[in-house]
């Protein structure tokens, strides 16, 4: 792994880097730099772990659907001034990978934002942009349909890998990769934490 040559690429491809030993420092330091916003928060074991949700709550208002569940929630996310998502893989060269079954989580990051913060362990990075997606096919999304207990084949298989298949409960619907940070948001943050975090 080298975070160098990532931090690199990345502000070469308009992102902003930062870089924080613990999840701990890192949520202290999103919990300083937001104040104020709307906030939106994507589907993430990472953010649930960091207990950012409670936090942010403190000094802003944050729509989360896994805290409050429902249409509203998701409309108000969505209308988020910040939008924060922890990604399935990221690449030292630069690019970044988000898989979604609802469309709500990538939707969110492309357009029409002040802020998007993207969080990842260093478990999500891969040393190419190749690898990265095939991390987030046959990691990431797997062990999210496991955690759902959805009636699929990389839920239910012995193996932990994608099936490409084609069931109704299938998570994996939709796939962005971020090559540059996109021209409608107009910061977009990268915070990588170097412990493992999330799937």
């Amino acid at each position: 792994m080298n975070l160098e040559l990532l931090q690199k690429n990345l502000e070469a491809k308009g992102f902003t880097y930062r870089y924080f030993d613990t999840a701990q420092q890192a949520a202290d330091y999103l919990v300083e730099s937001i104040q104020g916003k709307t906030v939106g928060i994507g589907g993430s074991m990472t953010i649930k772990g960091m207990g950012l949700y409670d936090r942010l709550k403190e000094n802003n208002t944050v729509a989360w659907h896994w805290e409050v569940p429902g249409p509203e929630t998701l409309a108000q996310a969505a209308a988020a001034q910040v939008y924060l998502s922890s990604v399935n893989g990221i690449a030292e060269t630069g690019e970044i990978i988000n898989i979604d079954g609802t469309g709500n989580r990538i939707a969110a990051t492309l357009y029409d934002r002040e802020k998007v913060v993207l969080i990842a362990g260093v478990n999500k990075i891969a040393p190419d942009c190749d690898q990265a997606l095939w991390r987030a096919r046959n990691v990431a999304a797997p062990l999210n349909a496991r955690r759902l207990n959805r009636k699929t084949p990389c839920a239910q298989g012995e193996e932990v890998k994608c099936y490409d298949c084609k069931s109704p409960e299938r998570i994996c619907n939709g796939l962005t990769v971020l090559w540059r940070k996109m021209g409608g948001v107009k910061e977009c943050e990268v915070v990588i934490i170097g412990e493992e975090l999330g799937y």
